[in-house]
């Protein structure tokens, strides 16, 4: 961290946990979780990514980690000081090239991986093969993102495909920054790997003044689809926030893991991954005990 530059006002923790039906299976987690690293300069960047695990899309769990690796990268190519922003560049630079970015260095990536480690015939299928020779190598790798860029002055919110970003409010207020993607529907989704996929990104700008997030969650749709319905998947959001001022962020951290396990087998059987950024001023004696 650079000399003189003020602690983060942020906390991170998350967990990702292979889900029940792929423990059965014999299937690997397909989920990528990167916190951010707090004691480096701003941006602080946490990502999820989410591989398809499908038949075609039988390396999806490399795709994901290629996928938040990429976007954290990416990320950090401000194109001014975090610190003493023109927000309006930052705004354009959200809108308009990091979509492209992070979707071109993505395809670079796995195009590097495939040529470190070629595709043997025993890992697809023959359906597999067939889309691949039709040049479909990056269905492969398919995966969703979701990436949220903090600052000291702004948040930068961006996703492709499913999973959810929620805010909480210092009140318990629960509210998703990003539109709704009309194009996901039952188990389909938009994805890294589709023909300009970085037109179906969702990008949204926020300024840090006046009320930021107390908390910020990001979570793979095993998470939300473990619920009846979306009102209970949101008190996920006000919970959690009152565990952290009750407990601590200590308490919460150590026992994240065993729950989302339990959700997984309650629920979806999906992979399960969630990460969280809290902010510190939020109750601060009882955040002080954890990082």
């Amino acid at each position: 961290m650079s000399a003189g530059l003020v602690l983060p006002p942020w906390r991170a923790l998350g967990a990702s946990r292979r889900g029940a039906a792929h423990v059965r299976s014999g299937l690997p987690n397909q989920d990528a979780l990167l916190l951010p690293d707090l004691e480096s300069d701003p941006p602080w960047i946490l990502a999820l990514a989410d591989g398809h695990g499908s038949p075609k899309s039988f390396r999806s769990d490399r795709g994901a980690l290629l996928a938040v690796n990429t976007a954290a990268a990416v990320c950090r190519r401000l194109p001014c000081d975090p610190e003493s922003p023109r927000l309006s560049t930052i705004k354009h630079w959200a809108e308009d090239y990091l979509s492209r970015e992070i979707v071109r260095c993505w395809r670079e990536a796995v195009d590097e991986d495939i040529a470190a480690h070629p595709i043997a015939a025993e890992e697809c299928t023959q359906s597999s093969l067939a889309s691949l020779e039709s040049g479909g190598h990056y269905l492969a790798y398919g995966a969703t993102l979701l990436v949220v860029m903090v600052t000291v002055t702004f948040i930068i919110y961006w996703q492709v495909g499913d999973g959810d970003i929620l805010t909480v409010a210092d009140d318990g207020v629960v509210s998703r920054p990003l539109p709704p993607d009309e194009k996901l529907f039952g188990n389909e989704t938009t994805s890294l790997c589709a023909d300009r996929s970085w037109q179906e990104a969702r990008t949204a700008f926020q300024v840090l003044a006046g009320a930021p997030p107390a908390l910020i969650l990001v979570a793979s749709d095993g998470y939300a689809n473990s619920y009846r319905d979306e009102a209970g998947f949101l008190r996920v959001g006000s919970d959690l926030l009152t565990l952290i001022r009750a407990d601590g962020l200590e308490a919460v951290a150590a026992n994240l893991s065993d729950w989302l396990d339990e959700i997984s087998r309650q629920g979806s059987g999906d992979d399960v991954t969630l990460g969280m950024l809290c902010r510190t001023t939020t109750n601060p004696a009882r955040l002080g005990q954890w990082g």
